[in-house]
């Protein structure tokens, strides 16, 4: 099932059951309880993010071969940050280079765990368990900030810097540890590898972070990103304005947004 996070044409902000790529049957009752949706669909008008996380958990250097090519160090445990809840940004939105860092925008293609009931302190085995869907995700990184910085909050944190989308599909419907992950700049893939090779699988990733908080419904969880990034490059490949970044997951769909330079 596809589940998605709308603006209808009436202006009002839905989430629904998608009968096709822009319709959609609104959901009654809520979203982290049994799904009922209308019989009648609605056209679609604007996509949102597929949900308002409480929190966006990230994890780095998940892939062994995106390790390698930054030269970073394998991390002997998940490697957890946070992304602030206003980065978020909807599918066919614009990216926004900011203006105190825009000349070092990387891009990075993830598949995204959204739960769907607490989860405290659970076991790898019945981790999945507290899963509502999986969606796409790109992890945008201001290089410059994170190298300067000597941490990520700010160079992954900036307004529009974590699209998701286009839409959720639920968790009956996947095998979330073995998906393809691409990403396609103008066109050109720049990633392509599969959640098989993630160090960490989801229902590892999940179990570790519910050690360490509680997950709340709608909390999100970007899995981390495999190689073939901006910035690892040679020469490096950043975003500027009018490019299209795609990020594709299969099962999913494919999340797009094209980028502008901040307004004043």
């Amino acid at each position: 099932m596809r589940i998605a996070r709308f603006v209808g044409t009436d202006g009002v902000t839905c989430i629904g059951r998608l009968t096709d790529d822009s319709t959609a049957q609104p959901l009654i009752g809520e979203l982290f309880g049994e799904l009922t949706f209308a019989s009648d669909a609605l056209p679609i008008q604007r996509w949102l993010p597929p949900v308002e996380p409480p929190n966006i958990f990230a994890i780095g250097r998940n892939y062994r071969a995106h390790v390698e090519e930054t030269g970073a160090r394998l991390p002997d445990k998940p490697l957890i940050f946070q992304i602030a809840t206003t980065a978020l940004l909807g599918h066919e939105d614009t990216i926004r280079l900011p203006a105190p860092a825009p000349a070092e925008v990387d891009f990075e293609a993830e598949l995204a765990i959204v739960i769907g009931r607490r989860a405290r302190r659970v076991s790898v085995d019945a981790a999945l368990d507290h899963v509502l869907g999986y969606t796409c995700a790109n992890d945008v990184s201001a290089r410059d900030c994170q190298r300067n910085d000597k941490q990520w909050a700010r160079a992954k944190g900036f307004d529009t810097f974590c699209p998701l989308g286009p839409w959720l599909v639920t968790a009956d419907a996947l095998d979330p540890d073995d998906l393809r992950v691409t990403s396609r700049l103008n066109g050109e893939t720049m990633q392509d590898a599969r959640t098989s090779a993630m160090i960490h699988s989801c229902r590892a990733l999940i179990s570790y972070l519910s050690h360490q908080f509680t997950l709340l419904p709608g909390t999100v969880i970007l899995t981390g990103t495999p190689e073939g990034v901006g910035f690892a490059r040679t020469p490096p490949v950043f975003l500027k304005p009018n490019d299209r970044i795609e990020i594709e997951v299969e099962g999913i769909g494919t999340l797009m947004n094209t980028v502008a330079a901040e307004e004043a």
